[in-house]
């Protein structure tokens, strides 16, 4: 694993504990030597995030598509930025370049690209991990709803394992790191079961 795409929160209105683990995640990156992959963003927990990772001498390439790179919303001190026209390439890219993935506490956005990301993991796109950092349990509610989805069987048993989560970013990169695809993924599409 060398780069980690993080989905998170733009908001500024949030507790600060969620700013904070955005910075713990920074700073645990930029230890391992990760590149960050993220959506370019300077505010929130996107902001929090990548100003960790810089200031731990670590490498932020921000992926974002020409209507959100604004003074008011971009982050100006990026390693890299790539710049596209739309969403649907920004998350291409983004996904084409990470090893791996992890959802922090966000709104809308964040929870799209999760379910993007794992949807393709599902349907056999790719087979990289996926992780969410469940500070103050901001994702408790949505696992039990996972555990609840698979009960019904809108899901099979080795969709569960297509996703990690951890309180803390240390044991989530942990995860992910020793991440090994389930087995059986293929019979969701070829539907032999």
């Amino acid at each position: 694993m060398k780069s980690i795409c993080v989905y998170c929160g733009s908001s500024d209105k949030v507790a600060k504990a969620y700013l904070e683990a955005a910075r713990q995640v920074g700073t645990e990156i930029a230890k391992r030597g990760l590149q960050l992959i993220y959506g370019a963003g300077g505010t929130g927990l996107m902001g929090a995030l990548a100003d960790a990772v810089l200031a731990g001498g670590g490498d932020v390439l921000g992926i974002t598509p020409k209507a959100f790179n604004t003074p008011q919303l971009a982050h100006p001190g990026l390693t890299q930025v790539e710049v596209f026209d739309d969403m649907h390439q920004r998350k291409s890219r983004m996904a084409e370049l990470a090893d791996a993935f992890v959802a922090l506490p966000g709104g809308f956005g964040t929870l799209e690209e999760l379910f993007e990301i794992l949807t393709w993991a599902q349907i056999g796109l790719h087979a990289k991990p996926v992780g969410l950092l469940n500070t103050n349990g901001y994702f408790d509610r949505l696992l039990d709803f996972l555990d609840h989805v698979r009960a019904e069987g809108f899901i099979y048993a080795e969709h569960r394992q297509l996703y990690s989560h951890a309180d803390t970013p240390a044991a989530l990169l942990d995860a992910l790191a020793a991440y090994q695809p389930p087995q059986g993924l293929e019979r969701w599409v070829q539907r032999t079961e």
